[in-house]
């Protein structure tokens, strides 16, 4: 078993207060926020076993990245610890898509001691989120989860893309680092900024981006430098006696995705030029397809006119949608109001591969019951080879 403290001066703290969290001096990237990860540290040391998950895009998907790297080093330090790992990223999907699949990729596979949560690379460079998207995506995970296990812990990790790095080294910050920070700290999260760290570094001299880093998937020094800021944090929380409940603020942001439902598409009503049938070369004759996607059933149609109907009970309508080389965009009537027009077919990734996004139809709805019509648009993106839709599921934020 790990000791809960590691230096005299750590000891002499804790005998003085037993249910501190001691801060020592930090890293320059590392914010241990209200109290570290206690109520994690606790729980390894009274229970015995802990689930850790972690939740994010491509960069959190690769298990020998940062997911391997803390995972391994839980159980060299904590040998006679049970543990439990969960390795929840999804390639290309931004903090909005995390919300609504949080539930079944997280929540539904048991009580998790310690959530690890990263969208900040693609909130910027993939779904390139205004700051209140960033944040009622990140939000709406974070409460989620507190609400799932209010005596859990989180670290909010910020990876970091080239563009990201440059604006920290011009004193700025990317728009999702900032928003995904201003979050943690309204609920006094760990915090692990990867990019400032980095930039410090090379500041000093002592890292470069291109030999030490390399790539918006950091090389295995990237990872481990990564996944040491994350030990860090883990390694200087002294825990309590017991976890203890986490009292929720006020949202940040009222209309955060925190009350977020994933929405078979079959629960809609359909008329016409529809199907319903496996991710495969069948339903998607051009165009990459992820492995990973191939587990999903989607609802695609590539017809203009084709239309969907449904009733529900919230302040946001979205879909988790496949966008092709032939994607189009779909158009949306809220309560028989105007028809508007939401473009499925990325700009930059949808190319050559059926590029996996969220995206949102309407929002900021009046609280209440609404009735929608969605239906394919006629006109097809100007880039784009056709005008198909294909989504795997709808989003509301009831």
């Amino acid at each position: 078993m790990k000791a809960p403290f590691s230096s005299p001066i750590l000891a002499m703290t804790l005998l003085l207060s037993p249910a501190a969290t001691v801060q020592a001096e930090e890293p320059v990237g590392v914010d241990l926020g209200n109290q570290g990860v206690s109520n994690f540290i606790a729980r390894l040391e009274k229970d015995r076993k802990a689930h850790v998950a972690f939740i994010g895009g491509s960069i959190t998907q690769k298990e020998s990245g940062h997911v391997g790297k803390v995972s391994a080093w839980l159980q060299r330090e904590w040998p006679d610890v049970e543990f439990t790992f969960t390795n929840a990223g999804l390639s290309s999907t931004c903090s909005v898509s995390g919300a609504f699949r949080l539930q079944r990729d997280v929540l539904s596979k048991g009580q998790v001691d310690l959530l690890i949560v990263e969208f900040a690379v693609n909130d910027d460079q993939d779904a390139e989120h205004d700051r209140k998207t960033a944040v009622r995506g990140l939000e709406g995970i974070i409460r989620q989860y507190f609400i799932a296990n209010p005596k859990g812990d989180v670290i909010s990790v910020q990876f970091v893309n080239k563009p990201m790095l440059e604006k920290i080294q011009l004193g700025e910050e990317a728009v999702s680092a900032s928003a995904h920070k201003a979050v943690a700290r309204h609920y006094g999260l760990a915090i692990a900024d990867v990019g400032q760290a980095l930039a410090t570094k090379i500041k000093e001299g002592r890292m470069t981006w291109e030999n030490d880093y390399k790539n918006v998937h950091p090389s295995d020094k990237g990872y481990e430098f990564a996944a040491g800021l994350i030990i860090d944090i883990l390694d200087k929380t002294v825990s309590g006696e017991t976890p203890t409940r986490v009292a929720l603020p006020a949202p940040l942001d009222s209309g955060s995705y925190f009350n977020a439902v994933a929405i078979d598409p079959q629960k809609l009503d359909w008329l016409g030029g529809w199907k319903w049938a496996p991710v495969s070369r069948d339903l998607l004759p051009i165009g990459g397809i992820r492995e990973q996607y191939e587990a999903y059933h989607a609802l695609r149609s590539d017809e203009a006119g084709s239309h969907l109907y449904y009733a529900f009970q919230g302040t946001m309508l979205g879909a988790f949608v496949l966008a092709g080389p032939d994607a189009g965009s779909l158009e949306i009537s809220v309560d028989k109001g105007e028809w508007k027009k939401i473009q499925l077919y990325h700009d930059r990734y949808s190319t050559g591969l059926n590029y996996p996004r969220s995206v949102i139809l309407a929002d900021d709805l009046p609280r209440g019951y609404h009735q929608v019509a969605i239906r394919v648009s006629e006109k097809k993106p100007e880039r784009s080879q056709g005008k198909t839709a294909t989504i795997l599921f709808f989003e509301v934020n009831q």
